[in-house]
């Protein structure tokens, strides 16, 4: 059996990433293409904690969220596990996955967190073992309309909300081929329309899938 395809979408809170995982399932399973999407944080148990920490509904003993490098543990620990108990088994049995976020979120923003030298590494270092994923689409967005649509998707303010640290996340992701050079990167204009987000990155998914490309 061939093994399905992991691929990834990223990009700043506002960018769309998980509008157009549910997109690409869609496109998967109108074609009757097996296909399973999942995300990160996981809804597993190390990715819910994650989830009570962004949210602030968990912070540490002075009353602040965790520092960079336990995020980045806790990302690690909760990349590992849906590796183990959701990526790999579907790839296995052939089924394609979508996973909403990924190592290189932990690198952007748990790297921009740490703001020292070579913190960016030392996340890479500690998901080392983390599959390599076949395509990652990233979702480009300016700062401002990014902040439009976190503000009109919710009054609830999460730990990397603030506008000027999001800025600097775009700035950071916009140099995703220089930081993955591994990986097969694909940048679309994330203030496009919906379907026609959706439509590139099929495109990009079908090419993936014709030449067979394995990592």
């Amino acid at each position: 059996m061939k093994r399905g395809y992991l691929i990834v979408l990223e990009g700043v809170d506002g960018s769309g990433t998980t509008t157009q995982a549910e997109q690409l399932k869609a496109a998967f399973a109108s074609r009757k293409i097996p296909v399973h999407v999942t995300a990160q944080p996981s809804s597993g148990p190390v990715g819910m904690l994650i989830r009570q920490i962004l949210s602030r509904r968990i912070v540490s003993v002075d009353g602040a969220a965790p520092g960079w490098a336990t995020m980045s543990l806790l990302f690690a620990g909760d990349r590992q596990d849906l590796q183990e108990n959701e990526i790999d088994p579907n790839l296995e049995n052939g089924v394609n996955v979508i996973c909403d976020r990924y190592v290189h979120s932990s690198v952007i923003y748990q790297g921009l967190s740490a703001n020292r030298e070579g913190a960016a590494q030392w996340i890479l270092e500690i998901n080392k073992h983390i599959r390599t994923p076949d395509l990652v689409i990233y979702l480009k967005i300016s700062p401002d309309e990014a902040s439009r649509r976190r503000r009109a998707r919710s009054d609830k303010t999460e730990i990397f909300d603030d506008d000027d640290f999001q800025r600097k996340l775009i700035e950071s992701y916009d140099r995703l081929d220089e930081t993955f050079a591994d990986s097969l990167i694909l940048t679309l204009d994330a203030q496009q329309s919906i379907d026609e987000i959706a439509k590139q990155a099929w495109d990009a998914v079908e090419k993936l899938m014709e030449k067979g490309a394995t990592p």
